[in-house]
């Protein structure tokens, strides 16, 4: 019976081998069995900034991973824009002296007052004929009636007491009378410093087409000139792309604009608002630019009265300008008074100087007024508005 159990057991082990063997071989790949696919171990990346190598003489590298292309950003990757570079500042000539440098566009536009004064006056034998063409040649420079017959009395004075026909001497006679009938005694500063703890406010007006936000451009950059911190106002809401214009000449040198960004907008908010910035600011000087109306429109120069009275809610009106074009001549005395009936003008700015041989305009628009001229433009240069001098335009006037 041992035998027996004996050989159950020799039977039983080879059967066990056999299974075990063929179990073996049903799972080895590549014998024809069934195996299961499994995924691919993903090969190692390997260290990326090992492989960049030194760049070689050329001034690049001759294998880098810079040169592979690099993957779009994904949605949620934020893609920022290089910033513009930051606009360059200017820095405007000094206003002091510049009408000095100016002296000889001017006197090329006076040509015919100075030089035609001293032909008549020193050709001798000056008779009631030769007079009535000294005044003519007056009155045709716009100096105005009443300015001309005091000159010509006292040249005919001086001409009867000295009885003399020389150059110089004649010469002399006119730059006295000439430079008393420009009165070089009135105040011509521009107000423009803090009163009281406030920015100075300086309202600019005009009829169209005198060039009035390119010379409100144009004081900002005498202002700066003179370390003043200034803030511009665009007022002008009317006339296409006049805020625009307006900050350009701003934004040159340094200067802020406040403006309104609807067509249309009421002047005397923009202004208010303007005014209101500078005191936050603590500026130095508040601009405010209107726009240019005819001064025979009743509803445009009331407009023009709301926006004073509005900005004074807040603050005074320091200064007031008037921007009269020089080549009007007589038919802008009529313009300055009205402009001054309504809201109070305090000095005079001659644009197109440089375009008239009508300079006796600075003698009239002052007697007409009362007031006096400040700055006069002399070119269309971005720094060609200066202060007047009077003795320095009396010279220019006589060459």
């Amino acid at each position: 019976m041992i035998d027996q159990l004996w050989e159950y057991l020799v039977v039983a082990g080879v059967l066990l081998v056999a299974i075990v063997a063929g179990l073996a071989a049903f799972l080895r790949p590549g014998r024809g069995g069934r195996t299961k696919d499994l995924p691919t171990p993903p090969t190692p990346t390997p260290d990326r900034g090992a492989e960049r190598e030194e760049p070689d003489d050329s001034g690049g590298p001759s294998a880098s991973v810079d040169t592979l292309p690099r993957p779009a950003p994904t949605v949620e990757e934020e893609v920022i824009a290089p910033e513009p570079p930051a606009p360059t500042i200017e820095r405007p000539d000094a206003a002091l002296g510049r009408l000095q440098r100016l002296r000889a566009r001017l006197a090329r536009s006076n040509t015919a007052l100075g030089k035609g004064l001293l032909a008549l006056l020193t050709r001798g034998g000056l008779d009631e004929q030769a007079w009535e063409e000294v005044e003519d040649t007056l009155l045709a420079a716009d100096l105005g009636v009443e300015a001309t017959t005091e000159l010509v009395d006292s040249l005919r004075t001086q001409v009867r007491v000295d009885g003399t026909n020389s150059e110089a001497e004649v010469r002399g006679w006119l730059r006295r009378d000439l430079l008393a009938l420009v009165d070089p005694g009135m105040d011509r500063s521009v107000a423009s410093a803090r009163i009281d703890g406030r920015p100075a406010v300086v309202l600019v007006v005009g009829v169209n087409g005198t060039g009035k936000t390119t010379t409100v451009g144009k004081l900002a950059r005498v202002l700066v000139a003179e370390d003043k911190d200034v803030l511009l106002g665009a007022a002008d809401t009317f006339r296409a792309a006049a805020a625009d214009q307006l900050q350009t000449w701003g934004s040159r040198v340094g200067v802020p604009t406040v403006r309104s960004d609807k067509d249309g907008a009421d002047p005397a908010a923009v202004a208010f608002d303007a005014v209101r910035a500078g005191i936050e600011l603590e500026v130095d000087v508040v601009l405010l630019d209107t726009a240019g109306r005819l001064h025979n429109k009743a509803n445009l120069m009331a407009e023009l009265g709301k926006i004073k009275r509005v900005v004074e809610k807040q603050a005074p009106i320091d200064e007031v300008l008037l921007v009269l074009d020089a080549t009007t001549g007589q038919n802008g005395l009529r313009q300055a008074e009205v402009f001054s009936e309504v809201v109070g003008i305090t000095g005079i700015v001659l644009t197109k100087l440089d375009g008239t041989a009508k300079g006796g305009i600075v003698v009239a628009v002052q007697r007409k007024l009362g007031v006096p001229v400040k700055l006069v433009g002399l070119g269309e240069g971005p720094d060609d508005l200066a202060p007047f001098d009077p003795e320095a335009f009396v010279d220019a006037i006589l060459n």
